[in-house]
C-alpha cells in the first residue's frame, strides 16, 4: 500500500482530520500554523519562485493582487452563503471560506502577521459584547476625532 492511497481513502482520512480537528482546537491551530509556514517559505527572500508558486507569485505582485483576491474570494463566499439558503450544498460554502482563509493568510504574512495573531485578537474579544465592542469603538474614533479637530 505505501504512502499512495484510493480516493476513498484520502476522503476518509481527511474526514478523520476534519472530525478531529472540530473536536481539537490544538489540531485546527496546528494546521493554520503549518499552513502560514508554507506561505512564508514561499516568500521571495525565503526561495519562493513565482513562476513555480501561486503563493510567491501573489506576494511578488504584491497587496494589490493577494488584496484583490481576497475581495473577489469574499464575494464568493457571500454568493455560496446564499445558496446554501436556498437549498445548495454547505461544501461549496466550505470551500470558498477556506479559500478566503488562505488567501487572507497570504495578507497576513505580507504584514508580518500570523494566525496566532489572529487567535489572540478573538481571545481579547471573548466575552464582550460585540454591541458593547462596536459602541467603545465609535467612542474612540469620536474621541480621536475630537482631539484632532482642536
Amino acid at each position: 500500500m505505501g504512502g499512495h492511497r484510493s480516493g476513498l481513502e484520502r476522503s476518509c482520512l481527511h474526514l478523520q482530520i476534519s472530525t478531529m480537528s472540530a473536536h481539537n482546537p490544538a489540531s485546527v491551530e496546528g494546521a493554520l500554523a503549518r499552513l502560514a509556514a508554507v506561505i512564508e517559505s514561499r516568500k521571495t527572500v525565503n526561495g519562493g519562485d513565482p513562476d513555480k508558486s501561486y503563493v510567491a507569485r501573489l506576494l511578488h505582485k504584491g497587496p494589490d493582487a493577494f488584496l484583490k483576491k481576497i475581495g473577489e474570494e469574499a464575494t464568493e463566499v457571500v454568493m455560496a452563503a446564499k445558496d446554501v439558503d436556498h437549498g445548495a450544498d454547505k461544501g461549496k460554502l466550505l470551500y470558498e471560506v477556506a479559500d478566503l482563509w488562505f488567501h487572507s493568510m497570504i495578507a497576513l504574512s505580507h504584514y508580518g502577521l500570523t494566525p496566532a495573531d489572529v487567535v489572540a485578537e478573538l481571545e481579547r474579544r471573548e466575552g464582550t459584547s460585540g454591541l458593547e465592542e462596536k459602541a467603545l469603538r465609535k467612542a474612540q474614533a469620536r474621541a480621536a476625532q475630537e482631539g484632532h479637530s482642536e
